[in-house]
């Protein structure tokens, strides 16, 4: 059992995903208008996937599943993500529109996936919380706007954190989280502070592309381990996390 991640993969599907016809693929927001990297980029993630991940191994994604502005229109990003082994678990990214009802969310997802929102998972011997996150006060796009939704991402951190309760004893706390826990200055956050209160061993994050991805974090800070996992700073394949956990 391995623990990978990948995030903003940006699906766009308008019809069903036929993995043996890829000609037949049709989308409504082609992906290499941001670079010729992205031309077909469902199909480079759905072969990595099958040459990455087993049926044993978790895959983490730190939000931006779907460019769907609502939940219906996502379904066939939902069946594609239905067709990959391994359980995937995920959080809402700043693009999830169609992330609305959480009931409903859960009701669409394909079997091998699970969300979180202000609750956990555990996988083996580690539990899996997470959140959106926001801009971080000082950041150079900062502005008073963004200081309520700061706020709020940061009660729902602890949410998570706290829906725990005595089941972490023994377990490893990883951290999803869309948006990177500090400024682009990196400078301390409350919410790096609420990651120490809680003694969190990982934060993997996306939300970071291209030129933008040399703004992330170094690989350890704060003694907690921060892994960027954006479909292209990965290279379209999911990256490894943590090779080999037990169960609980």
């Amino acid at each position: 059992m391995r623990l990978l991640g990948i995030s903003d993969i940006h699906l766009s599907f308008g019809a069903v995903v036929d993995p043996g016809n890829w000609d037949s693929a049709r989308v409504y927001k082609p992906m290499d208008l941001f670079g010729d990297e992205w031309h077909e980029h469902y199909r480079k993630i759905y072969h990595n996937w099958f040459k990455t991940v087993g049926p044993g191994d978790v895959v983490l994604m730190p939000g931006d599943f779907s460019w769907a502005r609502k939940l219906e229109e996502a379904r066939y990003d939902l069946d594609f993500l239905g067709y990959l082994p391994g359980l995937i678990i995920g959080i809402a990214g700043n693009h999830d529109y169609w992330w609305q009802s959480l009931s409903q969310v859960r009701l669409a997802l394909p079997p091998n996936m699970k969300v979180i929102q202000n609750d956990h998972v555990v996988v083996g011997d580690n539990v899996v919380c997470g959140t959106r996150g926001w801009l971080c006060p000082n950041d150079s796009c900062f502005t008073e706007k963004d200081l309520k939704i700061y706020r709020r991402e940061l009660i729902r951190l602890e949410n998570s954190l706290k829906s725990i309760r005595c089941e972490s004893e023994g377990l490893e706390i990883t951290v999803l989280m869309h948006f990177m826990p500090t400024n682009d200055r990196h400078e301390r956050s409350e919410f790096i502070d609420v990651l120490e209160n809680y003694g969190v061993k990982r934060v993997v994050y996306g939300h970071l592309h291209a030129k933008a991805s040399r703004l992330r974090l170094p690989d350890t800070a704060w003694g907690i381990n921060f892994h960027l996992v954006s479909a292209d700073y990965v290279g379209f394949k999911p990256a490894l996390i943590k090779d080999g956990f037990g169960k609980k």
